[in-house]
Protein backbone atom coordinates (compact mmCIF):
# COMPACT_ATOMS: atom_id res chain seq x y z
CA UNK A 1 0.00 0.00 0.00
CA UNK A 2 1.39 3.08 -1.10
CA UNK A 3 1.34 6.30 1.13
CA UNK A 4 0.65 9.30 -0.43
CA UNK A 5 0.54 13.20 0.78
CA UNK A 6 -0.55 15.61 -0.95
CA UNK A 7 0.23 19.11 -1.14
CA UNK A 8 -0.17 21.23 -4.09
CA UNK A 9 -0.47 24.89 -3.59
CA UNK A 10 -3.25 26.17 -5.28
CA UNK A 11 -3.75 26.44 -8.56
CA UNK A 12 -4.13 30.33 -8.81
CA UNK A 13 -7.58 31.47 -9.94
CA UNK A 14 -8.84 28.34 -11.05
CA UNK A 15 -8.75 25.66 -7.82
CA UNK A 16 -7.95 26.27 -4.21
CA UNK A 17 -4.88 23.90 -2.81
CA UNK A 18 -7.60 21.62 -1.16
CA UNK A 19 -9.90 21.47 -3.97
CA UNK A 20 -6.69 20.09 -6.13
CA UNK A 21 -5.42 17.86 -3.72
CA UNK A 22 -8.68 15.99 -3.26
CA UNK A 23 -8.72 15.52 -7.16
CA UNK A 24 -5.47 14.46 -7.22
CA UNK A 25 -6.25 11.69 -4.57
CA UNK A 26 -9.25 10.36 -6.57
CA UNK A 27 -6.97 10.03 -9.77
CA UNK A 28 -4.50 7.75 -8.03
CA UNK A 29 -7.21 5.90 -6.15
CA UNK A 30 -8.63 5.26 -9.72
CA UNK A 31 -5.24 3.42 -10.47
CA UNK A 32 -4.27 2.25 -7.18
CA UNK A 33 -7.64 1.94 -5.03
CA UNK A 34 -5.75 0.58 -1.29
CA UNK A 35 -3.46 3.97 -1.33
CA UNK A 36 -3.19 5.52 1.77
CA UNK A 37 -4.03 9.58 1.05
CA UNK A 38 -2.94 12.70 3.74
CA UNK A 39 -4.11 15.59 2.42
CA UNK A 40 -1.60 18.75 3.15
CA UNK A 41 -2.64 21.81 1.23
CA UNK A 42 -0.23 24.19 0.64
CA UNK A 43 1.03 27.80 -0.20
CA UNK A 44 3.49 30.21 0.33
CA UNK A 45 1.84 33.11 1.39
CA UNK A 46 -0.51 34.23 -0.93
CA UNK A 47 -3.55 32.99 -2.21
CA UNK A 48 -4.71 30.29 -0.92
CA UNK A 49 -2.95 30.78 2.69
CA UNK A 50 -6.17 30.63 4.96
CA UNK A 51 -7.23 27.54 3.40
CA UNK A 52 -4.09 25.65 3.71
CA UNK A 53 -4.34 26.57 7.77
CA UNK A 54 -7.38 25.63 7.99
CA UNK A 55 -7.30 22.12 6.40
CA UNK A 56 -4.31 21.50 8.26
CA UNK A 57 -5.59 23.00 11.82
CA UNK A 58 -8.49 20.90 13.83
CA UNK A 59 -10.32 23.38 15.70
CA UNK A 60 -9.58 26.43 13.49
CA UNK A 61 -12.48 28.26 12.78
CA UNK A 62 -13.26 31.09 9.94
CA UNK A 63 -14.33 34.44 11.04
CA UNK A 64 -16.06 36.54 8.66
CA UNK A 65 -15.41 40.20 8.17
CA UNK A 66 -16.42 42.77 5.64
CA UNK A 67 -13.53 45.19 4.37
CA UNK A 68 -12.88 47.34 1.85
CA UNK A 69 -11.76 45.36 -0.79
CA UNK A 70 -8.75 47.48 -3.12
CA UNK A 71 -11.06 49.39 -5.57
CA UNK A 72 -12.80 50.75 -1.93
CA UNK A 73 -15.66 48.60 -2.72
CA UNK A 74 -16.91 46.36 0.20
CA UNK A 75 -15.72 42.51 -0.02
CA UNK A 76 -17.06 39.85 2.09
CA UNK A 77 -13.58 38.03 3.74
CA UNK A 78 -12.84 36.51 6.79
CA UNK A 79 -9.55 35.62 8.62
CA UNK A 80 -8.93 32.30 10.53
CA UNK A 81 -8.38 32.07 14.29
CA UNK A 82 -6.14 29.01 15.47
CA UNK A 83 -6.70 27.01 18.65
CA UNK A 84 -5.17 28.56 21.72
CA UNK A 85 -1.29 27.52 22.60
CA UNK A 86 1.64 27.99 24.98
CA UNK A 87 3.15 30.70 22.90
CA UNK A 88 -0.71 32.15 21.96
CA UNK A 89 -3.31 31.26 24.62
CA UNK A 90 -5.32 33.47 22.97
CA UNK A 91 -4.89 31.68 19.24
CA UNK A 92 -3.53 33.10 16.45
CA UNK A 93 -5.33 34.96 13.34
CA UNK A 94 -4.24 33.96 9.83
CA UNK A 95 -5.08 36.46 7.39
CA UNK A 96 -4.15 36.44 3.93
CA UNK A 97 -3.79 39.98 2.05
CA UNK A 98 -4.89 38.29 -0.99
CA UNK A 99 -8.73 38.01 -0.04
CA UNK A 100 -9.09 41.25 1.29
CA UNK A 101 -7.16 43.44 -0.99
CA UNK A 102 -5.94 41.25 -3.98
CA UNK A 103 -5.46 41.69 -7.63
CA UNK A 104 -8.45 39.28 -7.85
CA UNK A 105 -11.19 41.35 -6.48
CA UNK A 106 -10.17 44.10 -9.14
CA UNK A 107 -12.99 44.36 -12.32
CA UNK A 108 -10.17 46.50 -13.34
CA UNK A 109 -6.44 47.04 -13.25
CA UNK A 110 -5.42 50.35 -11.12
CA UNK A 111 -2.20 51.19 -10.62
CA UNK A 112 -2.80 54.24 -8.85
CA UNK A 113 -5.61 53.93 -7.01
CA UNK A 114 -5.70 50.59 -6.02
CA UNK A 115 -5.03 49.86 -1.86
CA UNK A 116 -4.47 48.17 1.03
CA UNK A 117 -6.80 49.49 3.77
CA UNK A 118 -9.06 46.16 3.76
CA UNK A 119 -5.99 43.89 4.64
CA UNK A 120 -5.55 46.37 7.59
CA UNK A 121 -9.22 46.26 8.57
CA UNK A 122 -8.99 42.44 8.58
CA UNK A 123 -5.96 42.68 10.94
CA UNK A 124 -8.06 45.19 13.02
CA UNK A 125 -10.73 42.67 13.90
CA UNK A 126 -8.38 39.89 14.46
CA UNK A 127 -6.62 42.26 16.93
CA UNK A 128 -10.00 43.37 18.27
CA UNK A 129 -10.93 39.75 18.89
CA UNK A 130 -7.64 39.66 21.43
CA UNK A 131 -5.16 37.12 19.82
CA UNK A 132 -2.00 36.77 20.72
CA UNK A 133 -0.01 36.27 17.76
CA UNK A 134 -0.78 37.16 13.91
CA UNK A 135 0.64 35.47 10.92
CA UNK A 136 0.11 37.37 7.54
CA UNK A 137 0.02 35.94 3.98
CA UNK A 138 1.48 38.36 1.50
CA UNK A 139 0.82 37.36 -2.20
CA UNK A 140 -1.59 38.38 -4.92
CA UNK A 141 -1.66 42.27 -4.48
CA UNK A 142 -3.34 44.49 -6.36
CA UNK A 143 -1.96 47.76 -4.95
CA UNK A 144 1.55 49.24 -4.91
CA UNK A 145 1.00 51.72 -2.15
CA UNK A 146 3.61 51.00 0.25
CA UNK A 147 1.30 49.12 2.83
CA UNK A 148 0.08 52.63 3.30
CA UNK A 149 -3.51 51.35 3.61
CA UNK A 150 -3.40 48.83 5.64
CA UNK A 151 -1.24 51.06 8.28
CA UNK A 152 -3.95 54.01 7.88
CA UNK A 153 -6.67 50.96 8.82
CA UNK A 154 -4.72 50.38 12.11
CA UNK A 155 -4.14 53.95 12.81
CA UNK A 156 -1.51 55.86 11.10
CA UNK A 157 -2.05 58.92 9.55
CA UNK A 158 -0.16 60.38 6.24
CA UNK A 159 -0.60 64.06 5.54
CA UNK A 160 0.27 66.02 2.69
CA UNK A 161 2.18 69.89 3.81
CA UNK A 162 -1.34 70.97 4.16
CA UNK A 163 -1.65 68.75 7.48
CA UNK A 164 -4.34 66.31 5.42
CA UNK A 165 -4.81 63.00 4.69
CA UNK A 166 -3.28 62.10 1.34
CA UNK A 167 -5.75 60.02 -0.85
CA UNK A 168 -5.06 55.96 -0.34
CA UNK A 169 -3.09 54.23 -2.74
CA UNK A 170 -0.17 54.74 -5.04
CA UNK A 171 -1.19 58.12 -6.04
CA UNK A 172 -0.98 59.74 -2.70
CA UNK A 173 2.44 58.51 -2.22
CA UNK A 174 4.45 61.66 -3.74
CA UNK A 175 2.22 63.74 -1.76
CA UNK A 176 3.24 62.40 2.00
CA UNK A 177 5.23 65.30 3.73
CA UNK A 178 4.52 63.73 7.02
CA UNK A 179 3.92 60.30 8.57
CA UNK A 180 2.07 60.31 11.97
CA UNK A 181 2.52 57.02 13.68
CA UNK A 182 1.10 58.30 17.81
CA UNK A 183 -1.92 56.52 17.05
CA UNK A 184 -0.91 53.55 15.15
CA UNK A 185 -2.55 50.36 16.70
CA UNK A 186 0.48 48.05 18.65
CA UNK A 187 1.87 44.99 17.27
CA UNK A 188 1.70 41.57 19.04
CA UNK A 189 4.15 38.96 17.66
CA UNK A 190 3.73 39.18 13.78
CA UNK A 191 4.87 36.72 11.42
CA UNK A 192 4.67 37.92 7.87
CA UNK A 193 5.10 35.16 5.27
CA UNK A 194 6.07 36.06 1.55
CA UNK A 195 7.54 34.12 -1.21
CA UNK A 196 9.28 36.87 -2.83
CA UNK A 197 12.98 38.70 -1.65
CA UNK A 198 12.28 41.75 -3.74
CA UNK A 199 13.37 45.06 -1.93
CA UNK A 200 11.47 48.33 -1.57
CA UNK A 201 12.78 50.23 -4.20
CA UNK A 202 15.51 49.94 -7.33
CA UNK A 203 15.93 47.57 -10.51
CA UNK A 204 14.34 44.37 -8.31
CA UNK A 205 11.48 46.85 -6.16
CA UNK A 206 8.14 46.62 -6.41
CA UNK A 207 7.40 49.13 -8.88
CA UNK A 208 9.84 48.46 -11.40
CA UNK A 209 9.27 44.40 -10.93
CA UNK A 210 5.49 44.46 -9.78
CA UNK A 211 4.16 47.48 -10.84
CA UNK A 212 3.65 46.73 -14.89
CA UNK A 213 1.80 43.20 -13.30
CA UNK A 214 -0.44 45.66 -11.71
CA UNK A 215 -1.20 48.03 -14.73
CA UNK A 216 1.71 50.05 -14.93
CA UNK A 217 2.71 50.50 -18.07
CA UNK A 218 4.73 53.57 -18.74
CA UNK A 219 8.13 53.56 -17.78
CA UNK A 220 7.90 57.00 -16.68
CA UNK A 221 5.51 55.92 -14.27
CA UNK A 222 7.33 53.45 -12.98
CA UNK A 223 10.17 56.11 -12.08
CA UNK A 224 7.77 58.20 -10.43
CA UNK A 225 6.39 55.41 -8.30
CA UNK A 226 9.70 54.13 -7.72
CA UNK A 227 10.64 57.57 -6.38
CA UNK A 228 7.10 57.81 -3.93
CA UNK A 229 8.60 53.99 -2.26
CA UNK A 230 11.79 56.05 -1.85
CA UNK A 231 10.36 58.98 -0.35
CA UNK A 232 7.49 56.94 1.94
CA UNK A 233 10.95 54.67 3.25
CA UNK A 234 12.32 58.05 4.20
CA UNK A 235 10.19 58.98 6.17
CA UNK A 236 9.20 55.54 7.48
CA UNK A 237 13.46 55.17 8.80
CA UNK A 238 12.61 51.81 6.57
CA UNK A 239 15.75 50.58 4.45
CA UNK A 240 14.31 50.21 1.55
CA UNK A 241 16.77 47.99 -0.03
CA UNK A 242 15.80 44.94 2.76
CA UNK A 243 14.90 41.99 0.97
CA UNK A 244 11.54 41.44 0.89
CA UNK A 245 9.90 44.89 2.06
CA UNK A 246 9.07 45.48 -1.70
CA UNK A 247 6.93 42.33 -1.35
CA UNK A 248 2.96 42.86 -2.23
CA UNK A 249 3.27 46.18 -3.70
CA UNK A 250 5.78 47.58 -0.47
CA UNK A 251 3.54 45.60 2.14
CA UNK A 252 6.25 43.82 3.53
CA UNK A 253 8.16 47.09 3.99
CA UNK A 254 5.33 48.83 6.07
CA UNK A 255 4.67 45.43 8.56
CA UNK A 256 8.55 45.46 8.70
CA UNK A 257 7.64 48.82 10.63
CA UNK A 258 5.37 47.86 12.36
CA UNK A 259 7.29 45.11 13.97
CA UNK A 260 6.79 42.23 11.67
CA UNK A 261 9.07 39.31 10.70
CA UNK A 262 9.37 38.64 7.25
CA UNK A 263 9.85 34.67 6.66
CA UNK A 264 9.87 32.72 3.41
CA UNK A 265 6.41 31.43 2.73
CA UNK A 266 6.29 27.73 2.35
CA UNK A 267 8.70 26.81 4.96
CA UNK A 268 6.78 28.89 7.53
CA UNK A 269 3.38 27.51 6.46
CA UNK A 270 5.00 23.57 6.41
CA UNK A 271 5.99 23.94 9.97
CA UNK A 272 2.96 25.32 11.33
CA UNK A 273 0.55 22.89 9.38
CA UNK A 274 3.04 19.63 10.62
CA UNK A 275 3.92 18.81 6.96
CA UNK A 276 7.14 17.09 7.96
CA UNK A 277 5.58 15.12 10.12
CA UNK A 278 3.18 13.80 7.75
CA UNK A 279 6.03 12.90 5.24
CA UNK A 280 8.30 11.09 7.63
CA UNK A 281 6.77 8.33 6.20
CA UNK A 282 5.61 8.53 2.98
CA UNK A 283 6.35 6.77 -0.11
CA UNK A 284 5.16 9.63 -2.77
CA UNK A 285 4.73 13.53 -2.06
CA UNK A 286 2.51 15.22 -4.54
CA UNK A 287 2.88 18.79 -5.25
CA UNK A 288 2.21 21.78 -7.44
CA UNK A 289 0.86 24.90 -8.84
CA UNK A 290 -0.73 26.27 -11.58
CA UNK A 291 2.34 27.59 -13.71
CA UNK A 292 5.74 25.52 -13.12
CA UNK A 293 8.29 27.75 -14.79
CA UNK A 294 12.27 28.84 -14.21
CA UNK A 295 10.96 31.03 -11.57
CA UNK A 296 9.15 27.91 -9.54
CA UNK A 297 12.65 26.98 -7.93
CA UNK A 298 12.54 30.41 -5.74
CA UNK A 299 11.07 29.91 -2.79
CA UNK A 300 8.06 28.62 -4.71
CA UNK A 301 5.88 25.64 -3.17
CA UNK A 302 7.03 23.19 -5.68
CA UNK A 303 10.66 23.38 -5.08
CA UNK A 304 10.52 23.50 -1.26
CA UNK A 305 8.21 20.34 -0.92
CA UNK A 306 11.23 18.58 -3.66
CA UNK A 307 13.99 19.21 -0.86
CA UNK A 308 11.30 18.27 1.93
CA UNK A 309 10.73 15.02 0.19
CA UNK A 310 13.97 14.55 -0.56
CA UNK A 311 15.56 14.46 3.12
CA UNK A 312 12.52 12.18 4.11
CA UNK A 313 13.90 9.60 1.76
CA UNK A 314 10.24 9.46 -0.27
CA UNK A 315 9.30 10.11 -4.13
CA UNK A 316 8.86 13.93 -5.22
CA UNK A 317 5.83 14.30 -7.83
CA UNK A 318 4.74 17.35 -9.41
CA UNK A 319 1.42 18.27 -11.43
CA UNK A 320 1.43 21.48 -12.66
CA UNK A 321 -1.06 23.67 -14.92
CA UNK A 322 1.71 23.80 -17.18
CA UNK A 323 4.88 23.16 -17.26
CA UNK A 324 7.57 25.50 -19.06
CA UNK A 325 10.61 25.05 -20.99
CA UNK A 326 12.75 26.77 -18.60
CA UNK A 327 11.50 24.76 -15.77
CA UNK A 328 14.02 22.14 -14.06
CA UNK A 329 11.83 18.78 -13.67
CA UNK A 330 14.63 17.06 -12.60
CA UNK A 331 13.47 17.46 -8.99
CA UNK A 332 10.74 15.19 -9.21
CA UNK A 333 10.52 11.38 -10.20
CA UNK A 334 7.53 12.42 -12.32
CA UNK A 335 5.78 15.04 -12.88
CA UNK A 336 2.37 15.61 -15.00
CA UNK A 337 1.17 18.85 -17.33
CA UNK A 338 -2.42 19.88 -17.41
CA UNK A 339 -1.99 21.04 -20.47
CA UNK A 340 -0.36 18.42 -22.52
CA UNK A 341 -3.08 16.36 -20.55
CA UNK A 342 -5.89 18.07 -21.45
CA UNK A 343 -4.28 19.47 -25.41
CA UNK A 344 -4.57 22.99 -24.57
CA UNK A 345 -4.28 25.68 -21.79
CA UNK A 346 -8.02 26.28 -22.41
CA UNK A 347 -9.23 22.89 -21.70
CA UNK A 348 -7.18 22.43 -18.35
CA UNK A 349 -7.82 25.99 -17.28
CA UNK A 350 -12.13 24.78 -17.79
CA UNK A 351 -11.93 22.10 -16.09
CA UNK A 352 -8.87 21.79 -13.41
CA UNK A 353 -10.42 19.40 -11.26
CA UNK A 354 -10.73 16.57 -14.03
CA UNK A 355 -7.33 17.06 -15.29
CA UNK A 356 -6.42 16.95 -11.70
CA UNK A 357 -7.32 13.55 -11.48
CA UNK A 358 -5.74 12.70 -14.88
CA UNK A 359 -2.52 13.61 -13.37
CA UNK A 360 -3.29 12.15 -10.51
CA UNK A 361 -3.53 8.85 -12.07
CA UNK A 362 -0.82 9.21 -14.86
CA UNK A 363 1.44 9.65 -11.67
CA UNK A 364 0.11 6.91 -9.80
CA UNK A 365 1.05 4.87 -13.25
CA UNK A 366 4.75 6.32 -13.20
CA UNK A 367 5.33 5.06 -9.45
CA UNK A 368 4.38 2.16 -10.91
Amino acid sequence: MTRVVLAPDSFKGTITAADAARALAEGWAAVEPGAEFVHRPMADGGEGTVAAFEAAVAGSLRMPVTVDGPAGVPVEASWLLLPPTDHAPRGTAVVDLGSTSGIELLDELRPWDADTFGFGQAIAAALDHGVSRLVLGLGSSASTDGGTGMLAALGARFLDAAGTSVVRGARGLERIATVDLSALRSAPPVRVLTDVTNPLTGPRGAAAVFGPQKGLVAEADVVRLDAGLDRLAALLGLDAALPGSGAAGGTGGALVVWGGVLAPGAAEVAELIGLAAAIADADVVITGEGSYDGQSGDGKVPSFLASLTADAGARAMLAAGRITADSDTSLFAASASLTELAGSSAAALAEPAQWLRAAGAALARAAG
